[in-house]
């Protein structure tokens, strides 16, 4: 992916991750469209960022998708990237229904079904485009787990294995997969995790972030060196140690 001269649509974008990655593209010279639920929120950015737009969406729901998509794609025919950013990380406990169910299933609608219907909204024109990409954002979580999340860690190891499946089904197309692999970042994924000491700070993330995508065109993977110690635990042979030590310095998921 090239890191300027592109139409970005991130929905998820009116806070944490998203809204810094659409900024700091922004700044490099990208047209960025956001989008979330929150209108006024959605106002309020577009208010303090002049040159950014926005564009209401719930991505747990396929007609809001599909109205998003019919919008941005008559606004900004030029799109040539398309952001799954949006997601939830809950703490659940497995060991009764009570615990986990609705959890669950609202951790898979967005997560997982979520981009699944992104894509399905977009693919088509994507592929009109001489130089797309799909961005996939899954999580260092995807490959140590987190005792406290199970949905979280599940739904992100599947957009792993998505991503790399559909990089073989894309690969005589002009669509890259690029996937987005975060570490624990200081933002308001969950009560407590913007203050977490485990956590990196969500300005070094978003440079160094930006600073890859720049340095690595034609990268398949971004990864930050604080998430390597979870992305490559098994190839290491310290699986367990890392679970472990994941678990201790993190029991909460904060």
């Amino acid at each position: 992916m090239d890191i300027t001269g592109n139409t970005i649509f991130i929905p998820g974008a009116t806070s944490g991750i998203g809204l810094a990655l659409a900024l700091s593209l922004r700044e490099k010279g990208n047209e960025v469209i956001i989008g979330g639920r929150r209108t006024e929120r959605l106002a309020q950015i577009t208010r303090d960022h002049p040159g950014i737009h926005a564009v209401e969406i719930n991505t747990t729901r396929p007609d809001s998708i599909g109205a998003a998509a019919d919008r941005i794609l008559a606004e900004h025919p030029d799109l040539n990237v398309l952001v799954t950013m949006a997601g939830i990380m809950q703490v659940e406990d497995w060991t009764t229904p009570q615990g986990f169910l609705t959890s669950a299933e609202q951790t898979v609608t967005t997560n997982l079904l979520g981009p699944v219907r992104l894509i399905a909204a977009f693919i088509d024109h994507l592929q009109t485009r001489p130089d797309a990409t799909i961005m996939a954002v899954s999580s260092g979580l995807a490959f140590t787990p987190l005792k406290a999340t199970p949905s979280y860690n599940a739904t992100k190891a599947a957009i792993h294995q998505l991503s790399e499946s559909l990089r073989l089904q894309f690969s005589d197309t002009p669509v890259g997969i690029l996937e987005l692999v975060p570490p624990s970042v200081a933002t308001d994924l969950m009560p407590g995790h913007r203050e977490s000491s485990f956590a990196m700070p969500l300005d070094e993330f978003i440079a160094e972030v930006v600073q890859l995508i720049e340095s690595q065109p034609d990268a398949t993977e971004i990864q930050v060196e604080r998430v390597k110690f979870l992305r490559y635990s098994e190839a290491r042979g310290d699986y367990a140690d890392t679970v472990a030590a994941l678990n201790r310095a993190d029991p909460h998921g904060k």
